[in-house]
């Protein structure tokens, strides 16, 4: 079976490199695969086109302009805020932060700069700018069931874990996370 543009499930081995970069950014190989379902947005534009058409067995490398990826640097996106939003909170450039976003959902911010007044955060993702290279290998395609096209989310087992899926909500992920959730990569 070949991965179509929608309602295939796909079991994928990666590893991911900034490209023209050798240092790893992250890798599941010898892990558990990254599940996900093709056309429901659980993983980056770019990378998802690129599968289309493969099958079990097949590696590639694949190269996703920052565009099909994570976008360019927002300079609106980085913002200065009072430094008491922080309290309690050991500062340092580069820290990562999560906190929550207007409508509920997790948000990620880079800790740029700060001072005894202010705090300058990023909110672009880390990948953001960043033309990236995955090297894949499809591990397994399957058709989704009608409930798993119809929700977006993969099904669990019996035991009421799920099917072989990669949470990588931590991982700057686009789409939502969690058990059941579908599988996420960058």
């Amino acid at each position: 079976m070949t991965i179509t543009k929608e309602n295939s499930v796909v079991s994928l081995g990666y590893t991911l490199t900034e490209a023209g970069q050798s240092e790893v950014i992250d890798s599941n190989v010898g892990g558990t695969p990254l599940e996900f379902i093709t056309g429901k947005s659980h993983i980056i534009p770019g990378l998802e086109k690129a599968l289309v058409d493969m099958k079990i067995g097949d590696k590639k490398d694949v190269l996703v302009a920052a565009v099909e990826a994570y976008g360019e640097i927002n300079p609106e996106a980085v913002q200065v805020v009072p430094r008491d939003q922080f309290e309690g909170i050991d500062l340092k450039e580069g820290m990562v932060l999560y906190g929550q976003g207007e409508h509920g959902q997790t948000v990620q911010v880079i800790v740029k700069a700060f001072n005894d007044a202010e705090v300058r955060i990023d909110f672009n993702h880390p990948l953001a700018g960043k033309d990236l290279m995955f090297a894949v290998e499809i591990i397994g395609v399957r058709e989704a069931t009608a409930d798993e096209a119809m929700t977006g989310s993969l099904a669990c087992d019996d035991e009421g874990g799920c099917c072989g899926g990669h949470d990588h909500s931590h991982d700057h992920s686009h789409g939502e996370g969690g058990c059941c959730g579908g599988g996420h990569c960058h």
